[in-house]
């Protein structure tokens, strides 16, 4: 008998003659999640991600633009990554440069235009598929339009996110968007800013990623 052989033995031979049940994880969380409004879950959602630097902005759905021109402005921000082909980005392609802010869109592979990317794009609007309140985290979707690096490289990332859609829980968001049918090469959980700490517990952003995390958080009827 091989050495492989005898320790397969040995493993067979100490499995549990049955399998045991799974844990009810829905049982679970139906039992400690709490009861919310669509206003309440916003509240704790905007409460979580702001203890964690990010700033949230509650904007009108048909003049969500408006607000992000006064928060470029005052960061003196006149350029802005979009992507073209969404919702969003088409909005803000049509209302954002008669405002004076230049729109570019990522429409070519990233090896064409690195430099451009990592050295001239000082923010980026992306969307959020969804939010949790419990851990104020924003879920992202990446995909051929909108690529992750939209959302990791520029120094400041904006974030259109509709209220609607903030779920109590992780396991609410992944029940209740069907992510068992499906993900995306990579899903995205951002709860503020880029930041990392050194061996002093110096607390440092953007060393890896954007510096600040803005949420334009959409209200009111769709």
């Amino acid at each position: 008998m091989s050495a492989r052989d005898r320790i397969l033995g040995k493993l067979r031979h100490g499995a549990p003659s049955t399998v045991p049940a799974l844990p009810d994880v829905a049982s679970w969380f139906a039992g400690h999640r709490p009861v919310e409004s669509g206003t309440e879950k916003a509240a704790r959602f905007r409460h979580f991600i702001e203890l964690a630097h990010a700033e949230v902005y509650s904007v009108a759905r048909d003049n969500w633009t408006a607000t992000l021109h006064q928060v470029l402005k005052a960061r003196g921000i006149g350029k802005l990554l979009v992507a073209e082909g969404t919702p969003h980005g088409e909005v803000a392609l049509d209302e954002l440069p008669p405002r004076g802010v230049e729109c570019s869109v990522y429409d070519m592979a990233i090896e064409a235009w690195k430099s451009e990317m990592f050295n001239a794009t000082p923010a980026s609007l992306t969307a959020a598929r969804a939010a949790i309140a419990e851990t104020g985290t924003l879920i992202l979707w990446p995909d051929a339009l909108e690529p992750r690096l939209m959302s990791l490289v520029p120094p400041v990332h904006v974030v259109l996110l509709d209220a609607t859609k903030i779920y109590n829980t992780f396991y609410e968001a992944m029940t209740a968007e069907g992510w068992q049918d499906g993900l995306p090469t990579n899903s995205l959980l951002i709860s503020g800013p880029s930041k990392t700490a050194d061996i002093q517990q110096t607390l440092a952003y953007g060393a890896h990623g954007p510096k600040e995390l803005i949420v334009l958080l959409l209200e009111g009827e769709q």
